[in-house]
């Protein structure tokens, strides 16, 4: 189990440190950041895989006010894809105490009985005007 949390943070970070450094542009950005999460359940496991997501998410939005949103898609043709669209005000506060709520842990302890392995985690910056 401590894999799987290793693993967990290590994509989060491994992805922070690929970002860019600001650029003139970043005044043209909205506020905030938006990660996506993308999961790939076990072959056989893609339903479980979907309600332990899903209800991750509801707990994560019921309980997490600082999220602004988050939504689960399913790719169309490999039901074994599930990704997460989520809003934070800012990819610091996604990597700290969010990744350490009691459900974020939980969740990332029982994760290696439905998932292939831990997710690809990115962030990207909505673009207003575009």
């Amino acid at each position: 189990m401590k894999f799987w949390l290793t693993a967990f943070l290590t994509a989060a970070l491994t992805s922070c440190s690929s970002m860019p450094a600001s650029s003139p542009q970043t005044a043209s950005r909205a506020p905030g950041v938006v990660v996506l999460v993308k999961y790939s359940a076990q072959p056989g496991q893609e339903q479980k895989a979907l309600t332990e997501i899903s209800k991750l998410a509801a707990t994560v939005q019921a309980s997490e006010p600082e999220c602004g949103g988050i939504t689960v898609i399913q790719d169309a043709s490999d039901k074994t894809k599930i990704t997460l669209i989520e809003r934070w005000p800012s990819q610091e506060l996604f990597l700290g105490s969010h990744m350490q709520k009691p459900h974020i842990q939980a969740f990332i302890n029982s994760a290696s009985s439905f998932l292939a392995g831990p997710p690809d985690i990115s962030f990207w910056h909505p673009v207003s005007g575009a």
